[in-house]
């Protein structure tokens, strides 16, 4: 006689639910103009510092930094580092820069909210860096 032996299981494995807290941008410059001379890495920082105040939160709980940064030339190293560190947040905060031509920072949310969905982590900063013009035809 073969007989069917099922495994039960306690719980079902679930993702977990994201939400976005706050969120913030840096202001859209002109070519040459005033923010011309900030580079990507302090722009990024501003956002940061803005959207954690607005979320409420204490710097020491976000867990984990995201950010999508393309054009990285003549930024230095590890340019979300510098982003979180210029922020405040704690050395001990790691941070993972996405250099994916288009849609850097997409991914960089992609990625943290699959982090945060598995339960891996439970606050994140995520988002994109860069300072470069928008060319609009006239």
């Amino acid at each position: 006689e073969i007989r069917y032996v099922g495994r039960s299981y306690v719980s079902k494995p679930t993702l977990k639910e994201v939400v976005i807290v706050s969120a913030t941008r840096t202001p859209i410059g002109s070519f040459l103009g005033s923010l011309s001379l900030l580079p990507a890495t302090k722009l990024g920082s501003i956002a940061i510092q803005g959207a954690i105040e607005k979320a409420g939160i204490p710097k020491e709980e976000v867990k984990e930094a995201y950010m999508g940064n393309v054009l990285q030339g003549g930024e230095g190293q590890a340019p979300t580092r510098q982003a979180v560190l210029g922020a405040g947040l704690p050395i001990s905060t790691p941070c993972t820069t996405i250099n994916k031509v288009c849609a850097s920072g997409m991914k960089a949310i992609m990625m943290a909210s699959q982090s945060l969905m598995c339960g891996h982590q439970i606050k994140q900063e995520t988002g994109s860096l860069a300072n470069i013009c928008c060319h609009v035809t006239r």
